[in-house]
């Protein structure tokens, strides 16, 4: 198994990025509870709305909004595990998840690609999945692997499923996946099932993590709160990632973004833990600001990095691994 470095611990040497004090980062929390309990999340699917009721949280028919009280969200937070392993096909490939340690993958999902033999510029098929996870196989820097690319010639309805296909015959680290539905996730993990030798033997030895993005501001989708639900019944690690955006979806200010960002991120962690207590979870990151002049994401700049580190920050606090895009 792997153990890499750790970050954010006291060291005689090196550097860290503290963006808020502890009483800061007390006070966005403290802020995010009333978001959430005040304001409340647009829940689009029946369903999801029906655990929210079933675990304490005012659920608004008409509206669809959920107000989660406080008491739920700390407890959502306190069973969320603080340490899990992250399982490749090879066992040397498997990945310790605990807060501080850092690791590296790749991001999804291109659709497009430079052709490495014409140099014509072309959408992505399964086989440029399998050659970019064959490649990320050999990187030892690379500790799992995100589905870089889309299989474009797939119909769209199982597009994931034919994504993920290509990256168990072509990595043996662990996998991200992408379902957009219910159903492709549970398509996924039957796959990922057979695989291993059985559902059972997946739930011992997740080979895969899933993600979700809520949409911002303060929105859980049918497709998200499918896929929440899906791999927590199956005791998948999921990745709430918040994609807000400052200045746009969000505040313009950092700490009022973070509000909204973690908002987000707990009201997802809080809908894994009523589906199946103790789920493991990671806790996402794709916010970045918005270029006011051009209406545009602001990638590559001072505040993304801030944000970034506010994010951690935060996930440090709550003991939930992390997951902070690298944009």
């Amino acid at each position: 198994m792997k153990r890499n470095l750790h970050a954010g611990g006291t060291r005689s040497r090196g550097l860290s990025v503290n963006v808020f004090t502890e009483s800061e980062l007390e006070d966005i929390h403290l802020a995010s509870l009333e978001v959430l309990e005040r304001t409340g999340v647009f829940v689009e699917a029946d369903d999801a709305r029906d655990i929210f009721r079933d675990g304490g949280c005012t659920v608004d028919s008409e509206t669809r909004i959920v107000r989660i009280p406080p008491h739920v969200v700390e407890d959502a937070i306190a069973s969320s595990p603080s340490k899990y392993v992250l399982c490749g096909r090879d066992p040397k490939n498997d990945f310790l998840m605990e807060p501080g340690r850092v690791a590296f993958t790749n991001f999804s999902e291109g659709i497009r690609i430079v052709d490495i033999d014409s140099g014509a510029v072309r959408e992505t098929t399964k086989q440029d999945i399998a050659d970019i996870a064959r490649l990320n196989d050999y990187l030892d820097e690379m500790d799992t692997h995100e589905i870089a690319v889309g299989a474009k010639e797939a119909p769209p309805a199982t597009a994931a499923v034919h994504n993920t296909e290509m990256q168990l015959l072509n990595t043996t680290k662990p996998i991200g996946i992408g379902p957009l539905s219910g159903m492709e996730c549970r398509a996924i993990l039957r796959m990922c099932a057979e695989v291993v030798g059985g559902e059972d033997e997946l739930r011992a030895r997740p080979i895969v993590y899933g993600g979700v993005c809520p949409v911002s501001p303060l929105k859980l989708p049918k497709d998200a709160t499918e896929v929440i639900i899906e791999c927590s019944r199956w005791w998948i690690p999921n990745n709430i990632l918040s994609m807000a955006m400052a200045g746009g979806s969000s505040p313009v200010t950092l700490a009022g973004t973070l509000v909204t960002h973690n908002a987000e991120v707990l009201s997802g962690i809080v809908l894994a833990q009523l589906t199946e207590r103790g789920c493991p979870m990671m806790y996402g990151s794709s916010t970045t600001a918005m270029d006011l002049k051009l209406a545009a994401a602001s990638v590559g700049s001072p505040e993304i990095a801030l944000i970034s580190a506010g994010v951690a920050q935060l996930a440090r606090r709550y003991m939930i691994p992390s997951f902070v895009a690298g944009l």
